[in-house]
Formats: C-alpha cells, sequence, structure tokens
C-alpha cells in the first residue's frame, strides 16, 4: 500500500498541482485538460472587482444571490458556505445534538467522508442506507440526509427520494440534501424537480461542479432553519467571503442546463468505442469512469505492494503527466472517490475530439501497464 494516510493524499494532491503547474509554465493552460467535472470559474467584471470589500460585497451581492439562488434551487432563503462541506458540517452542528443520531440514504457507497466526519465531531450516531426497502427512521433521529448524486455520479431516481423524505417528515425529522452536483445532474439530465420542490428542507450544492462558479457551496431550503444553519456557520468561519459569494451569483447567471445535455453524444460516443476494447469503463450522466479495482483486475496487476485505490492514485498521475488530462484521483481531498472519472460536461473536453481523448488514454493505459509492477516507479510518479 503506497498512499496510506490523508497525509499520503495531501502529498499526492501538492505533487500533481506542482506537474499542473510545471505544463502551465511549459506549455500554456491550452495543453491541460481538466476533465474532473469541477472545473468551475471566476465570473467577474472589472466594476464588480471594485466592490470586494468586506461589508461592501455583501451588501451588493446578497440580494443578486438570493435571487439566483432561490431560481437555482428553490427554497425560502439560500445561504452561501466556503465549501459544500462547509455547509454540511454546520447543519450538523446546528440540527444535531451531541450524541444524536443522523440517518443517511444515497445510491451507493462511499459517503462524502465529509458527512460521517462531521457526525463524528458531535459524537452522533450514523447509519447509512442503499436499499429503500429496509430504509426505516427511529424515532429519536435528528436528522436525514439524502445524497441525490454521489462522488461517482450515481442518482437516486424520483420515486426513491420522495419516498425516504416522506417517511423522515412522518417523524418530523428535517432533511438534508446533499446535492453537490446533483442539483444540476438530477435536474438537467434526469428531469427530476429541485430537492426542496420535492420536500427537501434543506439542499446544499457545490458550485464549481458541472457550471461555471467557485469552490463554494450554496444552501437552500425553509427559511427558519437556514437562519439557524447561517447563525452556527459564522461563528466557525464557514461563510462564504465577498468574492466567492461574487463569482456564486455570476455562474449561477450564466448556468443553462443545455450544456450539460449537449454533452450526452459525445460521451455516448467516446463509451461505445471504448466498451470494444476494454471492460472497465461504465457510463455516467455527463462522461465515462472506472471505477476502483475494475481497471486493476482487467489488467492483471500483480504488485502487492499496489492496492486498487493506488493503481487509479498511479494512473490518474500517468494521465496528469503523460497526457495532461487532469482526474479526481490525482486533486482530490483526502478521501475523495478514486474513481477515474472522464466529464464530458466539463469544458475542456471542447478542445478534444473523441479520437483524442481515445488515444490519450490508451497512452495511459500503455504506460500503467509498463510500471504497474515496478514498486518504486509507481511511488515516484505519486508523489514526485
Amino acid at each position: 500500500m503506497l498512499v496510506t494516510s490523508s497525509l499520503d493524499e495531501v502529498k499526492k494532491r501538492e505533487s500533481a498541482l506542482r506537474n499542473i503547474r510545471k505544463i502551465i509554465n511549459q506549455d500554456t493552460r491550452k495543453n491541460l485538460y481538466d476533465f474532473t467535472g469541477l472545473s468551475g470559474g471566476f465570473l467577474a467584471t472589472e466594476s464588480d472587482l471594485k466592490l470586494l470589500e468586506t461589508y461592501v460585497g455583501p451588501a451588493i451581492f446578497e440580494e443578486k444571490l438570493q435571487k439566483e439562488g432561490i431560481k437555482h434551487l428553490g427554497g425560502e432563503k439560500v445561504f452561501a458556505v466556503n465549501r459544500t462541506s462547509s455547509g454540511i458540517l454546520a447543519t450538523i452542528l446546528a440540527l444535531v445534538p451531541e450524541k444524536g443520531f443522523v440517518l443517511h440514504f444515497l445510491k451507493e457507497h462511499p459517503a462524502h467522508p465529509s458527512i460521517p466526519r462531521s457526525c463524528k465531531l458531535m459524537h452522533a450516531n450514523y447509519l447509512e442506507y442503499t436499499d429503500i426497502d429496509k430504509f426505516r427512521v427511529p424515532y429519536d433521529v435528528n436528522l436525514v440526509i439524502i445524497t441525490g448524486s454521489t462522488m461517482d455520479h450515481q442518482t437516486i431516481d424520483e420515486k426513491t427520494f420522495k419516498k425516504v423524505i416522506n417517511l423522515a417528515h412522518k417523524e418530523n425529522i428535517p432533511v438534508l440534501v446533499d446535492d453537490a452536483s446533483g442539483a444540476r445532474i438530477r435536474t438537467a439530465i434526469f428531469n427530476q424537480k429541485k430537492a426542496t420542490e420535492l420536500g427537501a428542507d434543506l439542499v446544499v450544492t457545490s458550485t464549481d461542479k458541472l457550471m461555471k462558479g467557485p469552490r463554494g457551496g450554496l444552501m437552500a431550503g425553509k427559511e427558519d432553519l437556514i437562519d439557524l444553519v447561517k447563525s452556527k456557520a459564522t461563528q466557525f468561519g464557514l461563510e462564504a467571503q465577498p468574492p466567492s459569494i461574487l463569482a456564486m451569483v455570476k455562474g449561477l447567471e450564466d448556468y443553462n442546463p443545455e450544456n450539460l445535455r449537449s454533452s450526452l453524444n459525445k460521451k455516448t460516443e467516446l463509451f461505445d468505442q471504448l466498451k470494444l476494447k476494454y471492460d472497465s469503463f461504465q457510463e455516467t450522466p455527463t462522461g465515462i469512469m472506472v471505477k476502483e479495482g475494475d481497471m486493476y483486475n482487467e489488467l492483471h496487476c500483480e504488485n502487492k505492494d499496489l492496492t486498487a485505490k493506488d493503481f487509479n492514485f498511479l494512473w490518474s498521475m500517468i494521465l496528469l503527466k503523460k497526457e495532461g488530462i487532469i482526474t479526481i484521483p490525482a486533486v482530490g481531498m483526502p478521501g475523495a472517490s478514486a474513481t477515474i472519472r472522464f466529464d464530458i460536461a466539463s469544458p475542456d473536453s471542447n478542445k478534444l475530439t473523441v479520437e483524442e481523448i481515445i488515444k490519450k488514454i490508451n497512452s495511459s493505459i500503455n504506460s500503467l501497464k509498463n510500471v504497474m509492477n515496478n514498486t518504486d516507479k509507481c511511488y515516484n510518479l505519486i508523489f514526485e
């Protein structure tokens, strides 16, 4: 096992960022391809930037945020936080007492680590469900969380969504929806309703996922609950600052669901060609992916020092260093999914044809075959 701790994941990420900087310095940004679906953006005019003072900024942009945020997520009120994880933490701090009880329903494991880690801070009992037929809401639960679309873009259907909410509300339990990317995947690709329209009390989304916004989180929901979460968040510095709020407003104004829908044909063509040669690739709503362990087994990796997770970390670093492709396992935070995902809805996808993407993937897999059984080479590729 090469990546053994959260600290190792931080070091791996630092290595990836160094290599991104190296590529930009040597070849400019045009030869770098961000396929994470998290490329985000910071849209702002020069006149906007002049208003980014500590108190002037919120005074100017808060009203616009309420308008655009409610348009995007529904609900009675919105609140900007510095990350989706911050919104989840603030909600648990506000609504779950010490040694309380949180239920979490998601399409499949793993959960985003911010949810169980936030519960751990409150010494709360935490239980996950992936089977709706087994889902139960005991009387002593304080909060039910639904993940609309997982880190690997596995999405809950609307019928299941409603059932979880109804079971929670039957016991008067509030529901928070972690709709980090789901706020766009569910609505734009699967034509589902907004989480608040389905009855959720609170929802949080990431403003850099599948839209041109900053790395940040936007919450929406019932006004009284938003106020409780906001009160707790500001005690711990979890609220978004003026530059992020400005960029959120601009990103929301720019968002067009047709941009996601238009990527579907290219995604299908890419998948159809890759599956002729490989068994490991799967379709996602907006691209293709290879889950932890799948390519590891397909290539019959015999290196006992290399776990299936290490293997995907290694592949992600080869994609970055040799092909200029950024994927989440290379740059993700500790605990992020190790799934290799090529998000065709990413703006950089437009810089490459399907044939060019396939050529880069084939080249990366050939490089992977050449090094995967050499532990020293694997270590150097991941960390240097």
